[in-house]
């Protein structure tokens, strides 16, 4: 069955850009707790999705962004409390099962996060992640506005929500 992601929308903070009209996704319980290799779990759903650069770690403890990768992040393991929208951005409590669609430009931070805390991450094709902790120029900004959508959902794929809703949050 199909959950639909809530949708957060964050305006530039500071010196993050943020997605000027993409909302981050946040997919709650997506595996449940029966699931005995979550992070495992989490690489087969982006990779049937055809999503690349799968990674397994945390997040990082400091402000960032991403201008040339939407990025997706699958909390395989432990709970979190993320910074998300830069340093004006809302806290947001994650926990194992949960995922969270990032668009190109938004910001985010680990607060605090237990001992077991364990990302699975990934990026559309094509799309390659870089780190960014400095305001964006005006061509890195025409670059987040301008990315492409992704061709499937990273957690339901084709059918899932991801690309309806970002291509309505983007007036088409």
């Amino acid at each position: 069955m199909v959950k639909q992601p809530e949708t957060l929308f964050f305006p530039a903070s500071e010196w993050v850009p943020n997605h000027p009209f993409l909302p981050v996704l946040v997919y709650r319980q997506v595996l449940t707790p029966a699931e005995k290799d979550r992070a495992h779990a989490f690489e087969r759903l982006f990779s049937d999705a055809g999503w690349q650069g799968l990674w397994r770690d945390g997040v990082f403890s400091y402000q960032h962004y991403h201008v040339g990768a939407h990025e997706v992040l699958g909390i395989a393991e432990g709970t979190a409390e993320l910074l998300i929208g830069g340093p004006d951005g809302d806290s947001l409590d994650v926990r194992a099962g949960d995922c969270l669609v990032l668009p190109a430009g938004t910001g985010h931070q680990r607060i605090a996060a237990s001992e077991d805390f364990l990302v699975v991450g990934g990026y559309p094709p094509g799309q390659h992640a870089d780190i960014e902790t400095a305001a964006a120029t005006p061509g890195e900004l025409k670059i987040i506005a301008t990315l492409p959508i992704p061709k499937s959902d990273p957690v339901y794929g084709i059918a899932g929500p991801l690309v309806s809703l970002w291509r309505e949050s983007a007036g088409g």
